[in-house]
């Protein structure tokens, strides 16, 4: 299988740089996932925002939230959550910014899917649900 296509989802008020810190990291890392950046571009009205974030999540296998000290409170980021785990996406966090273990998560994040911003745990921890995606 080529390698999975990975949606980031993120607080864009708050962790925009560590957003594009992120992808630019991925791209030089031994990572196995493939970043889509389909962040939405424009502000749109709510349903065509959900109707578009929706389609583009479904055409991922994977979620990853990058999980900054505020992102528990980003709507756009608890309803992608929502969105990916009632679409079948497996959803990993990252702790940006930060954050850590005391930090509060978004709605529908883990904490045992949660990890640092370390390459190889972040490697392992995608494989690892992926592997558990193909199982259900």
């Amino acid at each position: 299988m080529a390698n999975p296509r990975a949606f980031i989802s993120f607080d864009f008020d708050n962790n925009s740089t560590e957003k594009n810190l992120f992808i630019g990291q991925a791209k030089n890392s031994r990572t196995p996932f493939n970043i889509e950046d389909w962040s939405s571009k424009e502000s749109l009205p709510p349903k065509e925002w959900e109707e578009l974030i929706k389609s583009k999540i479904n055409k991922c296998n994977i979620l990853i939230v990058l999980v900054g000290k505020k992102t528990y409170i980003a709507t756009g980021v608890i309803k992608e959550i929502d969105f990916a785990k009632t679409q079948n996406v497996p959803i990993f966090g990252v702790y940006v910014g930060g954050a850590n273990t005391i930090t509060l998560l978004p709605t529908g994040l883990q904490r045992n899917r949660t990890s640092d911003w370390d390459w190889d745990k972040i490697a392992s921890a995608i494989d690892q649900v992926m592997k558990e995606g193909k199982n259900k």
